[in-house]
């Protein structure tokens, strides 16, 4: 089931669509053209296949009603201050009145959580209670910022809301599906018209979801340092004094009100939870969806990598753990930008075709028709995964492509980054962050740009390495021999970025745009 439809699908709705011999109706006419008597005959069918997921929400409340008392959030023995002396963004230091302040909100915030979980996880036992369903979600989501806004002054309360957290929004729209999606959804063809193969396939979507849980066990290793419940990062090659206590505790992280690391986490939460959201056809379903998983993965994921990158141009220092962090988010960005295309396109098409009267409204939240979507992908069930490892992994970065030159950029960046250490110029001037920001700018447009659809945002590397090529001559500190090493490598970027290469899939109307 998970390897043709999605864990969303409804097993009432593979029960309704089931002809006289058991088989399933792989069309979507027949439930486009069903009243909304049948569709709230499967609904109610589906709630009761799924009634165990309803009862849980309100024992999760009774969970954290109890949960300030069972792990003694007001206990003062167990309180710890963030680390580097830092306050959190509504004090400036730490105190011991301040900790008994972010206790009370911590004991607040889960009892009414958990107040809110048995109230409406009550109600959604009934049937066609979205409101409800979506209210316990929020309160999934508030859960995971919580111990993150009030600097929960306990590990044991920010590693409670955390799970419990994730356990409910999983619980409301991973494993039974949205809420009353059956009420309008549409059904056909999962790869988009046009497309060799489909973004929102699971093997296009296992590696997202587990590069996110890598991300996701990182960050929130940073995240009990700053949050003081650790006293020690394990560094294997800058050493804990003397780079990652020093980048955990600069400057540029006590710059954010909360936990860099912690927000890092918060993020990798979503990333790979939203991974196991909706059907293989999510990208015209579910657009909504696809939009903010692009959003948290593409932008915010640029962000957050040259965020980390920076830390040798601002802070001076270097982070192992923060590095892997940056890397493990850095392949994530070609991997889903293709998801984000279709689903852009499925917009514009849907709208052109008149889907829900043509409101794009309408449809960005309800998705649209299958209109010339075929059963071209030909990615392989997840169930063979055991037994034919490779043959899932290769299908799984489809849309993904490697040439010779981005991977000799890549390679070139790489080089840089070492060249100031190499050429024993001072990790403080200048020149050694013209080295450091270059090669990261560099390898960052390489590894993004080897995402096929977005194959022509490798000319950027041309404008960086004309800079890199140029720039260690008009400054400082800077030796003969590592200029013109920088010259030889900026020229080398600058004339390995002219190429497309190779494109080996066909993405529909897009294809006019990878140049």
């Amino acid at each position: 089931m998970m390897g043709s439809r999605g864990v969303t699908r409804p097993m009432a709705e593979m029960k309704y669509h089931s002809d006289d011999d058991g088989a399933p109706d792989n069309g979507s006419e027949g439930h486009d053209m069903m009243s909304d008597d049948d569709r709230r005959s499967m609904l109610k069918m589906h709630h009761q296949q799924t009634l165990w997921i309803y009862w849980t929400l309100p024992l999760l409340g009774l969970w954290l009603l109890a949960a300030p008392f069972n792990f003694g959030y007001l206990n003062e023995c167990l309180w710890v201050d963030p680390s580097g002396g830092r306050g959190p963004w509504f004090a400036e230091q730490p105190s011991a009145e301040l900790s008994l302040l972010r206790a009370r909100l911590m004991t607040i915030s889960d009892l009414v959580c958990g107040l809110l979980l048995v109230i409406f996880g009550w109600r959604s036992l009934t049937p066609n209670r979205p409101v409800s369903l979506w209210t316990c979600c929020f309160v999934g989501v508030w859960l995971t910022f919580a111990p993150v806004l009030f600097w929960a002054p306990t590990a044991a309360s920010y590693v409670n809301d955390s799970i419990v957290g994730m356990l409910v929004m999983a619980l409301t729209i991973l494993i039974p599906g949205m809420p009353n999606m059956i009420m309008y959804m549409q059904h056909g063809p999962a790869t988009p018209p046009g497309w060799t193969y489909n973004p929102s396939s699971w093997p296009q979507r296992w590696i997202m979801i587990v590069t996110g849980f890598i991300g996701f066990i990182v960050s929130r290793y940073l995240a009990m340092f700053q949050l003081g419940y650790i006293t020690y990062v394990w560094d294997p090659f800058f050493g804990f004094q003397a780079g990652t206590e020093k980048v955990l505790n600069s400057d540029m992280s006590h710059s954010m009100p909360i936990s860099d690391g912690a927000l890092g986490a918060i993020a990798y939460t979503f990333e790979f939870m939203m991974g196991y959201m909706g059907s293989p056809a999510r990208w015209r379903t579910m657009p909504w969806m696809v939009a903010f998983f692009g959003f948290l993965v593409v932008p915010l994921g640029l962000v957050h990598v040259l965020l980390v990158g920076s830390q040798g141009v601002v802070v001076h220092e270097w982070c192992t753990m923060c590095l892997l962090a940056g890397i493990v988010m850095l392949p994530m960005i070609p991997l889903e930008v293709d998801e984000v295309v279709a689903m852009f396109q499925h917009l514009r098409q849907a709208k052109q075709r008149g889907d829900h009267g043509g409101s794009l409204w309408q449809i960005f939240w309800k998705g649209g028709k299958a209109d010339g979507c075929t059963d071209a992908d030909e990615s392989p069930e997840m169930i063979s995964l055991p037994s034919q490892p490779w043959h899932v992994f290769r299908s799984s970065i489809w849309g993904m492509s490697f040439p010779w030159t981005l991977t000799a950029c890549t390679i070139a960046g790489v080089v840089l980054m070492f060249c100031p250490t190499w050429f024993g110029i001072d990790i403080k001037t200048t020149a050694a962050d013209i080295g450091h920001l270059g090669a990261l700018l560099i390898v960052t447009t390489s590894v993004v740009c080897m995402g096929e659809v977005i194959r022509t945002g490798r000319y950027l590397n041309v404008l960086l390495g004309l800079a890199v090529a140029i720039a260690p001559w008009l400054v400082d500190n800077s030796t003969t021999s590592y200029a013109i090493t920088c010259t030889l490598i900026g020229a080398s970027v600058v004339a390995l970025s002219i190429p497309r290469g190779r494109i080996t899939q066909s993405y529909g109307a897009w294809d006019a745009y990878i140049k």
